[in-house]
């Protein structure tokens, strides 16, 4: 499943954030935008044959968002991991997939530090791509149960020490809204203990 979103998804996603970072960005074009880049979202799950709609037994329903606050569009600092061991990850139907443990995420939302556990799928997309999967105090009330994804842009430079993460993109993995898909789960280290209201919403089935 990650596979389809990561290739997807990922590339307007990333598209997203590398234009935001020129500089110069207004609040209203941000806004416009996140917006743009959901429309974009609904367009594929509605037509696509990847889309976890797309069988008969699962009717398309409109997807909820919080409203875009560039607040949590955050410039983390990156401490990469020296080993790159692999990180197995359970998923929604009791499976398990592989990643590579990249590096740490640390940043600061309303003055609280924040860390996340940044992965490299196993089987790599074109182009390179990261994922962070996680859960916040959001999930299993306003957003969905088994918490949300990322997809993060790889640095283009070995000393790099820094990534962009918009919060503002979070999405539901698509057993959100078909239980038959297999996502994985975040890991313990991501999940986090402050709300993060922004991003998709739970599916209203």
């Amino acid at each position: 499943m990650n596979k389809v979103v990561l290739a997807v998804v990922g590339l307007v996603s990333v598209a997203i954030l590398v234009y935001a970072l020129q500089g110069g960005e207004s609040e209203e074009d941000y806004t416009e935008r996140i917006l743009k880049e959901r429309e974009n979202i609904r367009n594929f799950l509605r037509g696509s044959d990847e889309s976890p709609f797309a069988p008969d037994s699962v009717q398309f329903k409109e997807l909820s968002y919080y409203e875009p606050n560039p607040a949590y569009q955050v410039a983390a600092r990156l401490k990469r991991v020296e080993d790159h061991k692999l990180l197995t990850l359970p998923t929604s139907d009791g499976k398990d997939e592989k990643y590579i443990r990249y590096g740490y995420a640390d940043f600061e939302i309303e003055e609280r530090p924040q860390r996340l556990l940044v992965l490299q799928p196993f089987e790599q997309q074109q182009p390179p791509m990261l994922f962070v999967a996680f859960a916040d105090a959001t999930s299993g009330e306003e957003t969905y149960g088994g918490g949300r994804y990322l997809n993060v842009e790889m640095p283009s430079r070995t000393g790099q020490k820094t990534l962009s993460l918009d919060f503002n993109l979070a999405y539901n993995p698509y057993c959100a809204y078909n239980p038959t898909f297999s996502c994985p789960l975040p890991p313990r280290e991501n999940v986090l203990d402050i709300p993060i209201p922004v991003g998709e919403k739970n599916f209203d089935e």
